[in-house]
């Protein structure tokens, strides 16, 4: 999986597990999952699987700079 800040490659994913999400943007899964669950990081829902948009993740990142 590619650093956030770097350049989107094409064949880079547009969505990721709340796990990966986590990861990417370096915090707990407990921290990202309370975002979810307060609706400020949004997330799509396709049969079981949730998946995080990575853009959803930088635009959540860009909200929280100091």
């Amino acid at each position: 999986m590619t650093d956030l800040n770097e350049p989107t490659p094409k064949h880079a994913p547009i969505a990721v597990s709340p796990d990966e999400a986590a990861r990417l943007a370096g915090i707990g899964r407990t921290t990202l999952y309370a975002a979810l669950a307060k609706g400020d990081l949004p997330s799509i829902k396709i049969g079981t699987r949730r998946l995080v948009r990575v853009e959803a993740i930088r635009e959540w990142l860009a909200r929280h700079e100091a």
